[in-house]
């Protein structure tokens, strides 16, 4: 069997370095086709030496873009690969840009397309990765869901039959980097400067349009975060910093310490340090939740339901319209006492996906 799969963004490189290990157990063949949708050194390199995946076979280096020309940029470029390269399988991770060029690509090929973490839902259709996912799970032939919740989603639009239960693969990894890290296998992060590791602090990133876009709304989430009584450790993605220095907003004030994102290693270790995770992000939800840290998410939705259960995670529209002793107090929030359960599989993820396209390829 031989498998592409097509990556761009960090998100999907930690998916990779468990699918990536699951394929070196076997024969098949695997070959790895980076888009460059994520070119900073710090969202992608970083990942692929710290987390041991494969040199990729095809860089396409597309850069960055608008969402169209991005797109665009990935399509025309997978075509001459996919041409040459007939695999059996295109695999295709999560919900951006270069996932959907990826489906697209393929299908217009006849080229089956499987799509990892198929099924997630936010029915936020302001935001691009929703009509991603929804898109490539329409048109992709073996739909991976990484939870009961994604099989119920993908049934009520019609696509049970192509619908398998695989589980989570950044559990894998996150959970094999956490022991690694508990163990001492890993230095100490690389935390902003004025962030004690061994005082409580909070973790926090930023970068969904919504949050970053309107000078106004990330001015007011600066200044909650800024307001805190607690340092806050904010991981400062590259769209951040850009549209900080647009909208002449200053990050580093108050409470806040500016630091550059981690490799992944890094930021389990910041998580497993901090007292809590201020986010947007969809798989820094899901770490927190995996590692026992509570997540506060600044967005009025998450796919990740299941990590509000309990109040692990909590939903945060707009911080700057609660009162801040409000604020507060659920941002620094202790964790539940009662333990969670384990909605996302067992960390074996990867290699039931490995079975789960051999089973399809059979039967095809």
């Amino acid at each position: 069997m031989k498998v592409i799969s097509i990556v761009g963004a960090r998100p999907q490189l930690v998916k990779l370095a468990a699918v990536a290990a699951a394929f070196a157990q076997t024969e098949h063949q695997h070959v790895i086709v980076h888009t460059g949708q994520h070119y900073d050194a710090d969202l992608s390199d970083v990942f692929f030496s710290g987390l041991g995946i494969p040199d990729p076979d095809v860089h396409l280096g597309v850069g960055s873009g608008s969402h169209g020309v991005q797109t665009g940029s990935v399509l025309s470029a997978l075509d001459p690969v996919l041409d040459a390269e007939q695999p059996d399988w295109v695999l295709v991770y999560g919900d951006t840009n270069s996932t959907i060029a990826g489906a697209l690509s393929a299908v217009k090929q006849h080229l089956p397309v499987a799509h990892l973490e198929a099924g997630l839902r936010s029915f936020n259709r302001r935001m691009p990765e929703e009509h991603n996912r929804v898109l490539t799970d329409h048109c992709a032939d073996l739909l991976l869901a990484p939870t009961e919740e994604a099989m119920r989603h993908l049934a009520n639009e019609g696509l049970a039959e192509r619908s398998e239960l695989a589980g989570d693969v950044m559990v894998d990894i996150c959970l094999r980097i956490r022991d690694a890290v508990l163990a001492g296998e890993h230095p100490a992060p690389a935390l902003p400067e004025g962030i004690d590791p061994t005082q409580p602090f909070l973790l926090a990133t930023l970068h969904r349009p919504d949050n970053t876009d309107d000078p106004e709304r990330l001015s007011a989430i600066i200044g909650a975060l800024a307001a805190l009584p607690v340092p806050v450790a904010l991981l400062a993605h590259p769209r951040l910093i850009a549209r900080a220095q647009q909208h002449g907003i200053e990050l580093a004030q108050g409470s806040v310490h500016v630091g550059r994102p981690l490799p992944y290693a890094g930021l389990v270790a910041a998580v497993l340090a901090s007292s809590g995770v201020v986010t947007d992000s969809g798989g820094l939800q899901k770490e927190a939740y995996l590692l026992d840290r509570v997540c506060t998410t600044v967005r009025p939705e998450t796919e990740w339901v299941e990590t509000l259960e309990d109040g692990w995670n909590h939903l945060v529209p707009d911080p700057h319209t609660m009162a801040p002793a409000d604020w507060s107090a659920l941002a620094t929030r202790p964790a539940p006492e009662a333990p969670h359960g384990a909605p996302y599989g067992d960390g074996t993820a990867a290699q039931r996906v490995v079975k789960l396209m051999e089973q399809a390829m059979r039967r095809a």
